[in-house]
């Protein structure tokens, strides 16, 4: 049964493959907190910040200010400015006329105002009118003066004056004074002619 010449069976050790590992890269880390002298020397800018001026706190300037770009006003200005778009932050303080197509206030504003919309933050403390198209002021505002409401007129759409009749609608020839009196442009159809109620006693 047994055979002492033969040597007993070992069962050969399995091999287990090995994980496949990828290739290093050796590229160096990527640091996107980093700014790099590229990145610093081109910066990126929206269309409304391209042209956009800062006058910051302490700056004092005597004299008018023009100009089409956007103004951000932090500093005092004694004179008066024209600008695109006007936002006058708390610390600013303007001393003269304003006149831009927006004007944002939160600071000081003594002198007339003249702007489509204008809108005044609740820290803002104006004294002076504001011609404006749109108007909006926040809880807490200080503004003393008038406001003056304009319009765009369309330059396309014909105005007929108040008493024109259309020419469709003529009314036949009047029949009473008091129909006269209302074609004519006179009283109304709710007014009445008192010297022809007279007439009917």
């Amino acid at each position: 049964m047994f055979n002492k010449t033969s040597k007993p069976v070992t069962p050969e050790p399995r091999v287990m493959p090995q994980p496949v590992t990828p290739p290093v890269d050796v590229s160096p880390a990527l640091n996107l907190n980093k700014v790099t002298p590229s990145m610093s020397s081109a910066p990126m800018r929206t269309q409304s910040a391209k042209g956009l001026s800062t006058i910051g706190t302490g700056l004092v300037i005597e004299g008018n200010v023009s100009g089409a770009g956007d103004l951000v006003l932090e500093g005092t200005i004694h004179g008066d400015i024209k600008v695109s778009h006007l936002t006058v932050g708390e610390a600013g303080n303007v001393e003269g006329k304003v006149e831009a197509d927006t004007v944002e206030i939160r600071g000081r504003v003594v002198g007339s105002i003249k702007g489509t919309q204008v809108k005044l933050q609740a820290t803002a403390y104006v004294e002076g009118d504001i011609t404006h198209e749109q108007l909006a002021i926040d809880v807490g505002a200080y503004f003393q003066g008038r406001c003056l409401q304009t319009r765009r007129v369309d330059d396309k759409a014909p105005v007929a004056p108040l008493n024109a009749v259309p020419a469709a609608s003529a009314a036949p020839a009047p029949s009473s004074p008091a129909a006269s009196a209302a074609t004519a442009g006179g009283p109304s159809l709710g007014s009445y002619d008192l010297n022809a109620l007279a007439d009917l006693k």
